[in-house]
């Protein structure tokens, strides 16, 4: 017959266990920097984004202004060497918003450039670990351009032409009731999409997706080298109230 433990020790091995999370051995949050900017821009212009990477969120609003919130932080476990060591770091990494004039702007990330020397296949520049997440709020009948390196692209509320080109990751597109021309493709990976269309296997590994309209039909030309495209039709009675 196996004996049941004493209660003392379940108790005092709770308590062992729990030590870490409460002392100096407690894991503590990665050091991080967040930045809001706002820019006027004009209705119906050509937004380009370029360079991103990590998290990328797109909301079409009705405001005659762009608001780019970008929040960068670095690894659990980051242990800086020297004062403000984190800070330079953090800031190494560099979002730039331009806009060249009423109806066109820019937002560039921009990385450093490696302290080693550069030896093929890497690039030039690096993150050097810097995670960044965009939150990102455009007047709805923008025209996106979007070249986003590995990570997720979620675009919503736009009612205008979306180009987007991704090299690693997903693409979630919410789409308001509207007329489009959708064009998607993956080199590996599938695309799902609420829109009625032509699906076609490219060597059972990609996969595309074709729905033409013809003009004024908003035009969608997606790009995914290695993930997956998802294309979502929002309901009218799902839609959140516009923000003023």
């Amino acid at each position: 017959m196996t004996r049941k433990p004493p209660l003392i020790v379940i108790a005092l091995t709770l308590i062992v266990v729990t030590l870490p999370a409460s002392g100096d051995g407690a894991i503590k949050p990665p050091p991080q920097a967040s930045t809001t900017e706002h820019v006027d821009f004009a209705p119906g212009g050509v937004i380009h984004i370029n360079g991103s990477y990590g998290e990328l969120n797109v909301d079409g609003w009705a405001r005659p202004e762009i608001e780019v919130t970008v929040i960068k932080s670095l690894p659990y476990g980051y242990k800086p060497t020297r004062t403000n060591q984190a800070k330079a770091h953090l800031d190494g990494v560099r979002i730039v918003t331009e806009r060249k004039n009423p109806s066109e702007a820019t937002i560039s990330t921009e990385l450093p450039l490696r302290h080693r020397p550069w030896t093929p296949p890497f690039t030039r520049h690096t993150a050097d670990g810097v995670m960044v997440q965009y939150e990102i709020h455009v007047p709805r009948d923008s025209h996106l351009l979007i070249h986003h390196g590995t990570g997720s692209v979620s675009l919503s509320g736009m009612a205008a032409d979306i180009d987007a080109n991704v090299g690693r990751g997903d693409i979630l597109l919410w789409l308001p009731p509207g007329a489009y021309s959708l064009d998607a493709r993956t080199k590996f990976g599938i695309v799902s999409s609420d829109i009625e269309g032509s699906a076609l296997n490219k060597y059972l590994i990609g996969e595309s997706f074709i729905k033409a309209n013809p003009p004024p039909s908003h035009r969608l030309h997606l790009r995914m080298g290695f993930g997956g495209i998802t294309v979502k039709e929002i309901l009218p009675e799902s839609q959140a109230p516009a923000a003023h």
